[in-house]
């Protein structure tokens, strides 16, 4: 016998309002729902592709940026390096001379001792006000004063200028710097007159004005070190100052080394406040009294009235500057990493 007859003939489509009908039209709920889900997949995708092609455009921006700069430095200063060769490095820098003479050793031996004694001076102060603001001054403190200190940030620098030269420079000179040479007078780093504009000036007002980068990094290290470090050392019976020296400073330590590294590039590079009170002497010092000039300086004062191989020569200094500045940070990476490789095997 033949099978029952079935219900929908095989060549016929079922009737449209069947389920299977419903699923197979094109306007049919389920469809519409896969479509609205592609559409959001691809919207999804196109806003990743123009993320990622953004970010990787201001990456090669910043890169260009860098390698055009120092490219521009090097075409401009090489008839300096041509003309006036190894007296680059001579002892003294004296452009209007006869002959001139170019000699760049002073200005980064001003560059250098002045950024490293604003890095003795301040870093410690902004440690100290970092370790406050964040283990030990009540809530109600805090808050006011991290904003009283950050907003020394804010000044500009010839403001720094104009009061190290009416304010700190006569202070010094008539409060301070008696008393050094009276005490320390003997070990040549406070000796001959003191004018009050002088390199120990110019560290001074460099440390105020790196206290505040310094300090705001250094609080937010200290901050994102783990509560449980503290209670460890709490419940141990240890005293406030121990639970900072023991548990949170070696804790923090990768950081705030990196915040000292950015206030050292800080005070390298600043050129107005340091212009103002350093003194403007280009020879070298014994001591820290005396009046110098570094590689910002020099080129602020003299830029504007140089021309042909004094004009080089200055372009030369600007590479010369970022030499240093560039060692400083490879140097400050390497001593990063082993601190970090150090706290890793701790």
């Amino acid at each position: 016998m033949d099978g029952p007859t079935p219900i929908f003939p095989t060549d016929a489509p079922p009737p449209s309002g069947g389920p299977l009908g419903s699923s197979a039209q094109e306007g049919s709920p389920r469809k519409g729902l896969r479509g609205l889900l592609l559409r959001a997949l691809r919207g999804r995708r196109l806003g990743d592709l123009v993320f990622v092609n953004l970010t990787r455009s201001a990456a090669v921006v910043v890169v260009g940026l860098v390698v055009g700069i120092v490219a521009s430095l090097m075409i401009s200063g090489k008839p300096a390096f041509e003309a006036i060769g190894s007296g680059f490095l001579g002892p003294e820098w004296l452009p209007g001379g006869q002959p001139p003479r170019y000699g760049a050793l002073p200005l980064v031996w001003g560059t250098l001792v002045t950024a490293g004694l604003a890095l003795l001076l301040g870093v410690p102060v902004a440690f100290g006000i970092a370790i406050v603001l964040s283990e030990l001054a009540p809530p109600v403190v805090r808050t006011p004063l991290s904003i009283v200190i950050e907003l020394l940030a804010a000044i500009p620098s010839v403001v720094y200028g104009l009061w190290g030269i009416f304010i700190l420079a006569p202070f010094l000179r008539d409060s301070v710097y008696p008393g050094l040479q009276a005490t320390w007078g003997w070990t040549g780093l406070f000796g001959g007159a003191a004018s009050g504009y002088s390199v120990l000036t110019a560290a001074i007002l460099l440390a105020i004005m790196i206290i505040p980068t310094v300090s705001a990094i250094s609080r937010e290290v200290l901050r994102a070190v783990p509560v449980a470090q503290r209670e460890a050392a709490l419940a141990l019976g240890a005293t406030p100052w121990e639970v900072v020296r023991m548990a949170v400073l070696p804790y923090g330590r990768s950081g705030l080394f990196g915040a000292s590294v950015l206030g050292l590039a800080r005070a390298i590079g600043e050129t107005m406040a340091v212009t103002m009170v350093i003194g403007n002497r280009n020879a070298f010092f014994s001591s820290l009294l005396q009046p110098a000039n570094t590689i910002p300086s020099v080129l602020a004062n003299e830029v504007f009235e140089a021309s042909g191989t004094h004009l080089s020569a200055l372009f030369a200094l600007g590479i010369i500057l970022f030499l240093v500045a560039l060692t400083i940070n490879i140097f400050a990476q390497l001593l990063l990493l082993r601190l970090r490789r150090r706290g890793a095997h701790a």
